[in-house]
């Protein structure tokens, strides 16, 4: 006998609000789940306090208005969304033991998650601009990128990554789901709850596909391009001075692309061709994506940005 089939569409239908999930990534119980939860915690308020910190000073510092900075608090605001997105429901996993997540639930908490992360990929991106524009036409980065164009980036930025996303949702309620299905990890993601489906689930691999070809991995490829050009006028700086100077530049926005982009791939390649991967690999690979880089980029910023730096030590 076939499993019973839950269609979220079915407006009439009581199965609609029994359609539910596991969350899984965690493979420790009682004692010690609780107390796997006090670090995540204290990373949680880590990214908090971090990204705050960084929109305060930016905010408070007249001097810090301008491009470079406004999208670095761009890029502190989808950190905050994405930590927001994915902490609570693992804290609320390990303390509280509450593993069981709603359809509805599920697919917001996925929708904000691929949100702010598309959002972060094109902010990085959008920085990468700014470090070419910065390195390769000096004398005419103040007239290329304005506080306006930067705005109008955001903005756009914004547009593209709604308009891209909104229909993952819309797909997955004509799926059909059979059961209580456990994910892969402690929060939703598009490629897992595809798996879950008892449905043809090709239209929503073959757009999930495209928004990750169209968004992030354009994204990327604009990036290394970026860089290329980069370290072309690089190399031709006559001193060795003049290029560890330039260089000493891009830094703090190569360790975000790093931290972002290495992580991601690794986990839609495991999603989509390692099918016999353990859950464990899997469950660090996509915390490392989704928890580092909002811990991180605040600190990398905060040493190596002199403005923020210095008023980080003038508050403490």
């Amino acid at each position: 006998m076939e499993p019973p089939c839950f269609i979220p569409t079915g407006t009439n239908s009581s199965q609609t609000r029994t359609l539910s999930f596991l969350l899984g990534g965690f493979s420790a119980r009682g004692t010690a789940q609780m107390w796997s939860a006090v670090p995540l915690c204290c990373m949680y308020l880590l990214a908090l306090l971090g990204n705050l910190t960084v929109l305060s000073i930016i905010r408070a510092e007249q001097s810090l208005h301008a491009p470079m900075y406004l999208l670095l608090a761009m890029l502190a605001v989808a950190d905050l969304g994405l930590s927001t997105s994915t902490f609570p429901t693992m804290l609320r996993m390990l303390w509280l033991e509450a593993r069981v997540i709603s359809f509805g639930t599920c697919l917001a908490q996925m929708f904000f998650i691929h949100t702010f992360t598309d959002i972060e990929s094109a902010v990085i991106l959008a920085m990468a601009f700014d470090r070419y524009v910065a390195i390769c036409h000096p004398l005419r980065y103040s007239s290329i990128l304005t506080n306006s164009v930067v705005t109008k980036m955001c903005v756009a930025i914004v547009v593209r990554t709604i308009l891209a996303l909104f229909p993952l949702p819309v797909l997955l309620t004509r799926l059909c789901f059979t059961g209580l299905s456990e994910l892969s990890h402690p929060y939703c993601l598009h490629p897992d709850i595809i798996k879950q489906a008892g449905s043809d689930t090709r239209v929503n691999s073959a757009y999930g596909l495209f928004v990750l070809l169209s968004t992030l991995g354009l994204d990327l490829l604009f990036v290394l391009l970026s860089y290329l050009l980069i370290l072309k006028t690089i190399l031709n700086i006559a001193t060795w001075r003049g290029r560890l100077k330039a260089l000493n530049t891009c830094i703090s926005h190569i360790c975000a692309v790093l931290l972002f982009f290495v992580p991601m791939i690794c986990l839609s390649m495991m999603h989509r061709f390692a099918k016999h991967v353990s859950p464990q690999a899997f469950a660090f690979t996509a915390n490392l994506h989704f928890l580092a880089p909002p811990i991180l980029n605040p600190i990398v910023y905060s040493v190596k940005t002199k403005a923020i730096r210095r008023r980080i030590l003038r508050v403490l």
